[in-house]
């Protein structure tokens, strides 16, 4: 209904081409994996998307981050046990906080307030850097807060075939977007970042607001460019081998193939070797 294409264009509308609106990626692969519809959907669809992602990330993709705006019904272990699963295979879980303006530490908000390391609870906040009107928190359930209000943002046509267009939309999954977006820009200049270090610096290179003082683990808004400063990623080469070992006899010639990198793709340069 539009939801889903709104969050994909705050991820990564393209940048730079004087279209319509810009994503925190100017430029980034997006997979979307749909179990929800105009009448909702079920659990089971939502394990069924992650095993998806986790099947994908075990053959090759290197999926570093799911953006979960959504939120509804009871604890489920088989979800819990789920999002476990995405968590060992290094995938950071973005969560919508929720729309109901509670505090999610006196009553639990799945599956943001799942307790596993993955997870990223994230308040809405407005363009003032107050709390929105409509977002939960919880000083040990909601982690951060990000722009949640008036988004603007991709949207799907008005009819089938139509022109696509851009509409307003606020909520914690507007919010969440925006973190997950910024994960996977950490993730561009460190293609082997864990879920530990993406978490540990989306939080602490935030904005400290007093709106969200005592009510998220961070008291923080989301700030990018401190992200990816904080992320300070360290250039070079990646050197390998396929000879580990060979034996040399004193006077002979011994042939050696080392291949070289740069690490991320980030440059090519010159490799100097020293031999004694």
């Amino acid at each position: 209904g539009g939801h889903g294409t709104h969050v994909a264009g705050t991820i990564g509308a393209e940048g730079n081409n004087g279209i319509g609106v810009v994503g925190v990626n100017h430029k980034v692969s997006i997979v979307g994996c749909r179990f929800l519809g105009p009448n909702g959907g079920q659990t089971s669809g939502a394990i069924a998307c992650l095993d998806y992602m986790l099947g994908l990330k075990e053959s090759g993709v290197n999926i570093k981050v799911t953006n979960n705006s959504w939120g509804g019904g009871a604890y489920s272990k088989a979800l819990e046990d789920a999002i476990s699963a995405n968590n060992d295979a290094g995938i950071l879980f973005a969560a919508a906080a929720g729309n109901d303006a509670r505090d999610n530490d006196q009553g639990s908000y799945y599956p943001s307030n799942y307790d596993v390391a993955n997870v990223m609870s994230i308040a809405s906040t407005t363009n003032k850097d107050g709390m929105s009107g409509f977002s939960q928190w919880g000083l040990t359930t909601v982690d951060m807060g990000a722009p949640g209000s008036d988004i603007v943002s991709t949207y799907i046509p008005e009819s089938p075939g139509g022109e696509s267009r851009y509409g307003w939309l606020s909520g914690t999954s507007m919010a969440t977007p925006h973190v997950s977006g910024a994960a996977a820009l950490l993730a561009s200049l460190d293609e082997n970042i864990t879920v530990a270090e993406m978490k540990d610096i989306l939080m602490n290179s935030g904005d400290p607001i007093d709106s969200l003082a005592g009510k998220t683990v961070s008291g923080k808004r989301l700030n990018v460019a401190n992200a990816v400063e904080m992320a300070n990623p360290v250039w070079g080469y990646n050197m390998e081998s396929a000879e580990n070992t060979v034996q040399v006899v004193a006077g002979s010639t011994a042939n050696f193939t080392i291949d070289t990198s740069a690490r991320n793709d980030w440059a090519t340069g010159t490799v100097d070797f020293v031999t004694s």
